[in-house]
């Protein structure tokens, strides 16, 4: 390259981070990476928190370890890149349970994301419509097709699979609705083989057979330090310059790059840059692409969001069964949709007071009306809904935390993937130094959104001259 360059990354969460550290890696000395964030935080949805003295996440918990391909997981390249895979630990309790007719059942095994291979595993959770799943002699889906999960699943299997397994199970990832989420998206692999199949439990089998295995690997890590070491070692190792409580307002063309508008309307500031990295929601990102490309920020402006509500609490000596934590169906009229047992899944949290540690999710797309409770109301209505489930009074919290995301959980609606490939191709032909990244487009989970970061970078650093890893 004839002169260093400066990039923008719009947006701090964990996928800006993880573009920044990429572009320090591959661009030559001097280069001036600016990374802003509207917000006082860095992270994004990676915040360890103070509950009673003690650690606690107040937004994503855990990353996968491995990818789609069998090798290690984005997050966990990019954990051994910074330094803390010593800090790597995983839960020490896997099993989970859905409520089922008030009470807890094991989820059982060998589903996909709660789609069956094996019909008779799940007969004491959901029963499968009879012979329903027949081979019509061609594949499930057309080789571009895409339907919701939802129906796919109830026309195959029935509406008990659907209602008590498959919902809760992505509704728990994505607080979406199966009868409204892209099978492509949210479950990539049975689309897959749901192109060669005949059967659904035929796909979820070759889907599962095909899946890489490693024995012994566990599934999930997380960093006894918190996630939020994370973020403080992305963003030292990044070298980038931090601006907090920054506004990126407008983004406009110039002859040579450009030119972003930023802070509040009586004083902004203008900077000019040679690339841009959009690390942040789909619909901010549409309202800065509305001038430069219109037609791309129409396409990506029509992702909607899930908001939802985090709500730990620290319990004294509570008597918590031996599970990770339980999943909620929508038809068991509970506010929660999913709980974690803290410091029974994790080892390193376990505590010498006796404190236990529980959080528990509410707010499902469509059904924002929980969260406009106010934080005491939901408190209480989660130790309510907690005491029943588990059949036995809790004592009062010591301390509790109500986190608020709002906006939080893209929704893949049927033909995402092709809208989003062909938003991104009509931006690199129009627009090479400019690229999106984040779950909105490419999945939620820390692997996701680091490999998208990297990927957005390695866009820019071969538009700018650069080699691309």
């Amino acid at each position: 390259m004839a002169r260093p360059s400066r990039v923008a990354i719009v947006g701090g969460g964990i996928t800006g981070l993880a573009a920044a550290v990429r572009l320090r890696e591959r661009l030559p000395a001097g280069t001036e990476i600016i990374l802003y964030e509207q917000s006082g935080r860095l992270g994004g949805k990676l915040r360890t928190g103070e509950l009673a003295g003690g650690p606690v996440e107040f937004g994503a918990e855990s990353f996968l370890m491995r990818d789609p391909a069998g090798g290690e997981s984005a997050a966990v390249a990019l954990v051994r890149k910074l330094g803390l895979a010593e800090s790597i630990v995983h839960p020490s309790v896997g099993q989970a349970a859905l409520v089922v007719d008030g009470g807890l059942r094991p989820v059982p095994g060998g589903t996909l994301v709660g789609v069956p291979g094996d019909l008779e595993k799940v007969a004491a959770v959901a029963r499968p419509v009879a012979d329903a799943d027949r081979d019509a002699g061609q594949p499930l889906l057309g080789p571009d097709a895409d339907v919701p999960v939802g129906a796919l699943v109830r026309a195959r299997l029935g509406d008990e699979v659907v209602d008590r397994l498959v919902d809760p199970m992505l509704g728990g990832v994505y607080a979406g609705r199966s009868d409204d989420l892209s099978l492509a998206a949210t479950m990539p692999a049975l689309a897959r083989a749901a192109r060669v199949e005949h059967t659904l439990v035929g796909a979820v089998r070759a889907a599962q057979a095909a899946a890489p295995r490693t024995p012994g690997t566990p599934v999930f890590g997380t960093l006894a330090g918190g996630l939020s070491t994370l973020v403080e070692a992305a963003a030292a190792a990044s070298g980038a310059t931090i601006r907090r409580d920054a506004a990126v307002r407008e983004l406009h063309r110039t002859a040579t790059g450009w030119r972003l508008t930023v802070g509040p309307t009586r004083d902004p500031e203008q900077v000019d840059v040679d690339a841009v990295v959009l690390a942040v929601p789909a619909r901010s990102a549409a309202r800065l692409l509305a001038g430069p490309a219109s037609e791309v920020a129409a396409t990506i402006g029509e992702l909607d969001y899930a908001s939802v509500a985090l709500i730990s609490m620290a319990l004294p000596e509570p008597e918590l069964p031996e599970l990770s934590g339980f999943l909620v169906p929508a038809t068991e009229g509970l506010l929660i949709k999913a709980s974690t047992f803290f410091t029974t899944k994790w080892g390193h949290l376990r505590r010498a007071d006796g404190l236990a540690l529980v959080r528990a999710s509410v707010g499902r797309y469509g059904d924002e009306t929980s969260l406009q409770l106010t934080d005491e109301d939901l408190v209480a209505t989660v130790h309510r809904e907690l005491s029943k489930v588990l059949g036995v009074p809790l004592p009062t919290p010591v301390d509790r935390h109500v986190q608020r995301w709002g906006g939080a959980l893209p929704q893949y609606t049927p033909g995402h993937l092709g809208r989003v490939t062909a938003a991104r191709a009509a931006l690199r032909a129009a627009h090479p130094t400019l690229a999106l990244a984040g779950a909105g487009y490419d999945g939620v989970g820390i692997p996701v959104c680091v490999r998208s970061g990297e990927t957005a970078a390695e866009e820019i650093i071969t538009a700018l001259g650069g080699t691309a890893a």
